[in-house]
């Protein structure tokens, strides 16, 4: 479901629990257990970065800055087009190609925050490359 709508809303969590004959509480429970749940909105392209030691070290805030900076969000937010959003990670298992950050299924290694803006080219809509989003998804 998540896959398909990108957030798993309450109303959504009842369906599901109701479908699979369990108590609300328990569906809940593992939506609330497991990291890659949302109950949020999420953008299309869902960024990780790692705030790791070894990739805070080598300038993973800066690049953290440089995506809100770009984006206009904050971390945990998505940009109103819904096709960005950023989430901070504590390791993504890549300490040798630090500072890592991920999008989607693609790992970005080395990354430095004056490349941000390439990287996320990469990412948006041929035709809406220009145009930027000042506003946040609000559920």
């Amino acid at each position: 479901v998540q896959e398909v709508l990108g957030y798993l809303p309450p109303s959504i969590q009842r369906r599901v629990a109701a479908g699979l004959q369990i108590p609300t509480a328990k569906e809940n429970g593992v939506v609330s257990f497991y990291s890659f749940f949302t109950m949020k909105p999420r953008g299309r392209n869902q960024i990780r970065i790692c705030l790791g030691t070894a990739c805070h070290v080598r300038g993973a805030q800066q690049n953290m800055d440089a995506l809100e900076q770009r984006l206009h969000i904050k971390q945990g937010e998505c940009t109103a087009d819904r096709e960005f959003s950023i989430d901070v990670v504590r390791c993504l298992g890549a300490c040798g190609l630090a500072p890592v950050m991920t999008i989607n299924d693609d790992t970005h290694r080395q990354v430095k925050a004056v490349k941000i803006d390439a990287i996320l080219r990469e990412y948006k809509p041929e035709n809406d490359s220009s145009k930027e989003h000042h506003d946040v998804c609000k559920n």
